[in-house]
């Protein structure tokens, strides 16, 4: 059965290796049959949450930015996301951290995802970089009923633009895709 996957790349450099595996996973996914739509935050107007809560009522964040349109008309309608982030400091990017804040009119919503994957890049490639910036997303992703953190795909020991050509991570990344 095709499922409707967003794929969410929190870098804001331009050949980054996170997006890299964004899009291998884009990739392995479309072979299987799946609709992907992958959205790049570089570029976008996303404001910080204001805490008001508001949303909690109307089901919508009264910030209209773009934020507001990924969340009302991407987050709430997939059934798959994928959040691709450069690890900074062994945590998720600052875009990423303030995007999640804001997708908290989904709470009040009704919204179909039950799967989440994580693509993370990082220079440090030790065990356990990636792991506080899982949990920050798991510590999103338990406040929905029902989903699952279903994958997450590391690829350390990359600085500049583009180094993660070539290597396991990429290939990891497309299985991840195909494996939807």
């Amino acid at each position: 059965m095709s499922k409707q996957v967003l794929i969410l790349s929190t870098s804001l450099r331009r050949d980054s290796n996170s997006d890299l595996l964004a899009e291998e996973f884009a990739r392995g996914a479309r072979e299987t049959g799946h609709q992907v739509e992958k959205i790049s935050l570089a570029g976008k107007n996303i404001q910080f949450c204001q805490g008001c809560l508001s949303c909690q009522t109307s089901g919508r964040c009264f910030l209209r930015d773009d934020a507001d349109a990924i969340v009302q008309e991407k987050m709430l309608p997939a059934q798959v996301l994928v959040f691709a982030t450069p690890i900074y400091y062994y945590g998720m990017s600052g875009q990423m951290k303030t995007l999640l804040d804001r997708a908290n009119p989904l709470y009040a919503g009704n919204p179909r995802f039950r799967e989440v994957y994580l693509l993370a890049t990082a220079a440090e490639d030790g065990r356990g970089v990636w792991q506080r910036a899982a949990e920050g997303l798991q510590g999103w992703i338990d406040c929905f009923e029902g989903v699952r953190l279903a994958g997450v795909v590391f690829g350390g020991g990359v600085t500049g633009p583009g180094e993660i050509r070539g290597s396991e991570a990429l290939k990891k990344a497309y299985e991840a895709g195909r494996s939807l």
